[in-house]
């Protein structure tokens, strides 16, 4: 009834990149920033479609190095049990453009788009942290007008959650997400949920935490290759807000305020 996000196994607590031979050990989030911003981009065998998508984040990225001398990133694709190739298709891509901080964090097991989203963001470097999706169907300069409003709002505390949706109105199942550190920190240490409705613990946690938290509308395209059924996911998303509710209510679930090493503000 109350299920429980797997542990990392051995092999998943480390990543690859095209600059070093070896594997390196992860950094965790209670660790204090050591860039600017980081994008996690969960993956499923988008061998395709993700290339172009690494293409315009970077080519956005290196843009805004060139205007702030201050500002550094990480890109962190979490390939989530893929059988096409994905990770080796984003090493070959960091091994083409050695310049580009390219980690890749490879499942052993599908964990599904929450488990890879929360497994990325964990294992971050930066003092904001966005999630976007590998096919590219959101503009990926788009950020700077996240960014903007997640200025706006942080609290005194550091938490702030900027979403980005494809209409104006509160939608939980957003295409695009940017959190403060702390918030980071604060949701995804408590989080159960890893499926696609992920987005509904993310933000019921940050509520609880009292994060203000802003939206904003983006760019949106349909990109062809899309993985979702519409039938077995729908009825698999029911299940899973149920489940939410439940567990939540029944007090399985708790929210708890995480183990600091960031230095509070």
């Amino acid at each position: 009834i109350a299920p429980k996000p797997r542990a990392r196994t051995e092999s998943e607590k480390y990543y690859l990149t095209a600059r070093l031979e070896k594997r390196q050990p992860l950094p965790d989030i209670s660790d204090e920033p050591s860039c600017t911003l980081s994008v996690v981009v969960p993956a499923y065998n988008e061998t395709e479609r993700m290339p172009s998508m690494l293409h315009e984040t970077v080519s956005y990225l290196e843009s805004r190095k060139l205007k702030d001398q201050t500002f550094q990133y990480e890109l962190i694709v979490v390939d989530d049990g893929s059988t096409d190739g994905t990770s080796k298709t984003a090493l070959k891509y960091g091994q083409v453009n050695p310049h580009v901080d390219l980690r890749v964090l490879t499942l052993e097991k599908n964990r599904k788009k929450g488990g890879a989203v929360t497994q990325g963001i964990l294992s971050s470097r930066g003092k904001n942290i966005l999630f976007a999706d590998a096919d590219g169907a959101t503009k990926f300069s788009d950020h700077e007008v996240l960014e903007k409003r997640l200025l706006e709002v942080i609290d005194e505390n550091g938490f702030g959650v900027a979403v980005g949706s494809r209409a104006h109105l509160v939608n939980t199942e957003a295409v695009v997400k940017l959190f403060t550190r702390k918030s980071a920190l604060y949701i995804f240490h408590n989080m159960h949920v890893e499926g696609w409705i992920f987005d509904i613990e993310v933000l019921l946690i940050a509520q609880y935490f009292n994060m203000p938290i802003v939206e904003v509308p983006v760019t949106w395209h349909e990109i062809d290759g899309s993985k979702v059924s519409l039938i077995k996911d729908s009825i698999k998303m029911a299940i899973d807000l149920l489940t939410i509710r439940l567990c939540y209510l029944s007090r399985f679930w708790s929210i708890r305020e995480p183990l600091l090493r960031l230095k509070r503000d």
